[in-house]
């Protein structure tokens, strides 16, 4: 089974050669044509070349040029209405002669729309049809009866990470712009997610000075974040965890005596709530601690975040 695997490996490695050989001058003008487009980009094909279409499709607007997949076969049954003229079209196949592609690209060359080709047959109806051709090269299908999508779709798919790469750096699409689109994905966010966004202003656990050991432990029990500030004449000078509790427990026999400025950390870890919460988690793990207080413009005491609030927003991959 090891040499399978290594042999299929190999051959879609031989096509992947010659992809990298194909690139040329057309496919910059079809860059560059897809870049000033004042429409979409539609992608269409059917099987697994439409799998792939869909998948471009996706990878082209996460990265900033808005495209969609449109079934060749349902684009001829009434879809066609989603496609506008100044929409650039491109179409997938492997052979190049799909029926499905057959019977939908003169509705499309007659509504106007630019279409790029993408096949493994120069000579193939896509191809010569096509104002663009986007030629991806194979050796052979991995598939041992040289049958099943296996080399032709790894091309195709590299072929379509070439374009939306190639796009990005000419749009100069940055980190900001990923987080935009990504807003609820883990990638996205790291990019835009705020310390300042997990603040529970109402919710803001604090103590005075004085205030006994009891009064501590009720105070961090009513508010459940597992800790509570100290606060001295209205300004923030400490922190107490339930795990400085348990130590001050172990330590001392009788603590009926004690406050909580016995108790508390003098100089706990403070940040801004504008700092980007996936920078405070790692602030957090570098110092090993569990809580980190927010602060205002004004370095006003906004709020206490455990570490475990930024691991049920995914922020700790």
């Amino acid at each position: 089974m090891t040499e399978i695997a290594l042999n299929t490996i190999r051959v879609e490695i031989q096509s992947l050669k010659l992809l990298e050989e194909s690139i040329d001058k057309i496919f910059e003008e079809i860059v560059h044509l897809i870049h000033h487009s004042k429409g979409k980009i539609v992608l269409t094909g059917v099987g697994k070349s439409g799998i792939i279409a869909m998948k471009i499709a996706a990878t082209l607007s996460s990265t900033g040029t808005p495209s969609f997949y449109l079934h060749a076969a349902d684009a001829t049954h009434g879809d066609l209405g989603m496609v506008e003229k100044k929409d650039v079209i491109i179409g997938i196949s492997k052979s190049g002669n799909s029926q499905e592609l057959k019977d939908l690209i003169p509705f499309l060359k007659r509504n106007g729309n630019t279409i790029i080709g993408m096949t493994s047959d120069v000579e193939s109806f896509l191809a010569k049809q096509s104002d663009y051709l986007l030629y991806t090269p194979i050796v052979k299908e991995a598939c041992p009866h040289n049958l099943a999508p296996t080399t032709s779709t790894t091309v195709q798919m590299v072929m379509g990470d070439a374009l939306a790469i190639s796009l990005m750096k000419l749009t100069g699409f940055q980190p900001q712009n990923f987080a935009q689109i990504h807003p609820s994905g883990s990638l996205g966010k790291k990019l835009h997610l705020k310390v300042g966004d997990f603040s529970d202003y109402s919710n803001i656990p604090s103590v005075s000075y004085e205030a006994s050991l009891k009064e501590v432990i009720l105070e961090i029990s009513e508010k459940r974040l597992g800790a509570t500030v100290v606060e001295k004449n209205g300004k923030l000078c400490g922190l107490i965890t339930d795990g400085d509790i348990r130590r001050v427990l172990e330590k001392y026999e009788n603590i009926s005596g004690l406050t909580a400025s016995d108790v508390m950390t003098h100089k706990p870890v403070k940040v801004d709530e504008d700092m980007l919460a996936y920078d405070a988690l790692k602030l957090m793990q570098a110092n090993k601690i569990n809580h980190i207080l927010v602060m205002g413009k004004d370095n006003s005491y906004r709020g206490l975040i455990h570490i475990l609030d930024f691991i049920k927003e995914g922020l700790n991959g």
